[in-house]
Formats: structure tokens, C-alpha cells, sequence
């Protein structure tokens, strides 16, 4: 029969940490698979401006600008190059690029690797619910009790033998 147990603050801590992973790796699923294929509307990408981010030691650039896709679509605006840098690109220098449906967000002729790191974590939030889920689940073992003997306590094998 299997004892009821109150879940530890460590699986409860490792279950939360699952979910806020698969929270934010779940939606993002589908449109890294077809950025890493590149599997979208191509069209073109106008830079209109470099957009930075300054840590100690490093800097972070991503080019800012329009989306026009070669089907005729209604052009996008503000929207960014992914994978972009300071020397990437000019401002008003077309480029290829392809829109996966992100919102904010198109991607060069090659596609991405963004899918490493999403699969990364979704790996990590299956895996820490998967272990939470299974080691509160399944029942403590105890130690295996030497089995009884028909001896009276404190007599060896010899003794008893007479």
C-alpha cells in the first residue's frame, strides 16, 4: 500500500522551475523550427537604424527597419534583423531576409539556431518535472530486515546444533 506524502520544497521548487521553462520554451516551438529552415514569406529587409545594448566588455547590436515580402504584402515596420551586428549591414542597404511570423522579429536567408537553446530548455523543463513527478511519486524503500530465525537470540549456529 502506498504511503501518502506531502511534496518536498525541493520538488516543489523543481516542478515550478519545470513549468516556467516549458512556459517559455512550448510557444516557441513551431516558429524556431521554421526559422531554422528559413521557412517563411521572403522578402527584403530595409536597416534604418542600429539598436545596442552595452555590457562591460561587450555590445550587443541588432539592426532595426522595415520588412516588404516579395508576395506584396503589407510592409512591416520596426522590426529586427535577427542575427544582425554593427558591421552586418548599412542603414538603407537591402538585404534578403525571411518572415517566420514572429511579430517583432525576420531572419536572414540561412535561418537560425535559435532552436539549440529552445530545445535546451524544453529538454531541461521535461526532464526536471519528469524527475520531481517520479521521485515524489514513487514509494521510500527501507532497508530489507535479516529474515527471522526459529533461534533464540544469542546463540550461534553451533550451539543450537547441541
Amino acid at each position: 500500500m502506498a504511503v501518502r506524502r506531502r511534496p518536498s520544497g525541493v520538488h516543489l521548487v523543481m516542478a515550478l522551475m519545470s513549468l516556467f521553462l516549458l512556459y517559455l520554451s512550448v510557444p516557441n516551438i513551431a516558429p524556431v523550427l521554421r526559422a531554422a529552415t528559413a521557412d517563411g514569406a521572403a522578402g527584403w529587409f530595409t536597416p534604418v537604424r542600429l539598436a545596442c545594448v552595452h555590457h562591460p566588455g561587450h555590445e550587443q547590436c541588432t539592426w532595426m527597419g522595415g520588412f516588404q515580402a516579395d508576395s506584396g504584402a503589407a510592409p512591416r515596420a520596426d522590426v529586427a534583423l535577427y542575427g544582425s551586428d554593427r558591421e552586418s549591414n548599412r542603414v538603407g542597404e537591402r538585404t534578403r531576409a525571411v518572415d517566420v511570423g514572429r511579430p517583432y522579429q525576420v531572419y536572414g536567408p540561412g535561418g537560425s539556431r535559435e532552436w539549440i537553446a529552445i530545445g535546451l530548455m524544453l529538454l531541461a523543463g521535461v526532464g526536471l518535472l519528469a524527475y520531481a513527478t517520479v521521485s515524489h511519486v514513487r514509494p521510500r524503500t527501507r532497508p530489507a530486515r535479516p529474515p527471522a530465525h526459529d533461534q533464540e537470540p544469542g546463540l550461534d549456529e553451533g550451539a543450537a546444533r547441541g
